[in-house]
C-alpha cells in the first residue's frame, strides 16, 4: 500500500479531523491564528493523527460518538506534535521546514514560541471535552517526557562522547513517545483490553523508535530538495545521532577525530567528508538495521489486533517507516 491508500482507508475520518482542527486554531489574536494555520497546513505526514485513526477503527470503534472521539484525540495529537515544531525550530534556530520556511524564520522566536504554547493549551482544552480521565492521563505524561527529551538532547548536544544508550533514551523521549501516545490513548478511547492496549503502546513506540532511526540517516544520504530541510542540520547542530556514534566506534581514527570536531564545533563545513565517513564505515547500515529491527517488533505487536483492512493498514504504515527518503 502507497501512503496514499493508507489515508483512503479512514479518508472520512481524516476529513473530520481536518475541519475540527481548522475550527480549534480560531483565536481572537489574528497573528496567533495565522501562524498555527501557516504550521498546521505545511505539508506534514500526519502519520500521528493517522495512527489514532487505524488503531480506533481497527478496535471497531464504529459508532457516531467512538468516531467523534477518536477524530477529536487525532486532532490533539496534530497539536502537540505541531507546538513541538515550533519549539524545536527556535531551539535549533531552523530556518527552513517541509520545504518552506520555518515560523521562526518568519515571524520570529518570540512569536513561535507563544503559538507553540497555545496549541499546547488548546490540545489541552479539547482533551477536557473528551471527559476521559485515562486519556489524558497518557497525554499529559506524554508531553511532559518529550519535554525532558528535548532538554535531554540540548544538553548532548556537541558532546562527541554521548553513548549509543543515551542517543536512544532521547529519540524514545523526543519522537517515539507521541507515536507511543497516538497508539495507545486511541485504543483506551476504543475500550480495548489492558492486552490490546498494552501491544498497541509498544507498536506506537517501535515505529516512532523506527521513523527517528530513519530521519537521522536521511540526514547524511539525503537531498535538502526531497526532504525539505537542509541536509547536514543535525551536524551543524551538534547532534551526535546514530551514524555518527557508530562511525566514532568503528571507524578510522582519522574520521573519528573529523567527526568528534564537527560535533564540538556544530560544524556542517565538512558534510561531504563525513557523509563518506559514514558510509564507509557501515554505520549507515547499522543505523538501518537498527531501523528495522524495531519496524519487526512493530509488526508482532500487530498480532493482538483481529484480521481487517485497518490492521493490514498499520502494518504498512510501519513499513513506510523506514521505506522512505523524506
Amino acid at each position: 500500500m502507497s501512503i496514499e491508500e493508507i489515508y483512503q482507508s479512514v479518508e472520512q475520518d481524516f476529513g473530520k479531523v481536518n475541519q475540527l482542527i481548522s475550527a480549534q486554531l480560531s483565536s481572537d489574536v489574528p497573528l496567533v491564528e495565522k501562524i498555527a494555520q501557516y504550521i498546521v497546513e505545511s505539508g506534514g505526514k500526519r502519520m500521528r493523527p493517522l495512527l489514532v485513526l487505524l488503531v480506533g477503527r481497527a478496535l471497531d470503534s464504529n459508532s457516531d460518538q467512538s468516531i467523534n472521539d477518536q477524530c477529536k484525540l487525532a486532532a490533539v495529537i496534530e497539536f502537540l506534535h505541531t507546538a513541538t515544531l515550533l519549539h524545536d525550530d527556535v531551539v535549533d534556530t531552523s530556518n527552513m521546514r517541509r520545504g518552506k520556511s520555518t515560523a521562526n524564520a518568519k515571524w520570529g522566536n518570540a512569536p513561535s514560541v507563544l503559538v507553540g504554547d497555545f496549541l499546547y493549551s488548546r490540545a489541552f482544552q479539547m482533551m477536557v471535552e473528551m471527559k476521559s480521565i485515562p486519556v489524558m492521563e497518557v497525554l499529559s505524561n506524554a508531553t511532559n517526557i518529550i519535554a525532558e527529551g528535548e532538554v535531554f538532547q540540548l544538553i548532548n548536544c556537541k558532546n562527541p562522547d554521548v553513548s549509543e544508550e543515551a542517543y536512544f533514551e532521547v529519540i524514545k523521549n523526543k519522537t517515539a513517545m507521541l507515536f507511543e501516545a497516538a497508539a495507545h490513548s486511541s485504543s483506551i478511547l476504543a475500550g480495548a483490553t489492558s492486552e490490546v492496549t498494552t501491544a498497541m503502546k509498544e507498536f506506537g513506540l517501535q515505529i516512532g523508535l523506527a521513523f527517528q532511526l530513519v530521519d537521522d540517516m536521511l540526514d547524511y544520504t539525503g537531498d535538502t530538495e526531497t526532504m525539505g530541510k537542509n541536509v547536514g542540520d543535525d551536524l551543524a547542530e551538534g547532534k551526535p545521532t546514530l551514524p555518527l556514534i557508530r562511525t566514532m566506534k568503528v571507524g578510522t581514527e582519522a574520521d573519528i577525530a573529523l567527526i568528534r570536531s564537527a560535533i564540538r564545533k556544530g560544524d556542517s563545513s565538512q558534510l561531504s567528508e563525513i557523509c563518506a565517513a559514514v558510509e564507509k564505515s557501515g554505520a549507515l547500515d547499522y543505523t538501518r538495521q537498527s531501523a528495522i529491527e524495531a519496524y519487526e517488533k512493530a509488526c508482532v505487536c500487530l498480532d493482538a489486533l483481529p484480521d481487517s483492512e485497518y490492521k493490514k493498514a498499520l502494518r504498512e504504515l510501519a513499513r513506510l517507516s523506514i521505506d522512505r527518503n523524506k
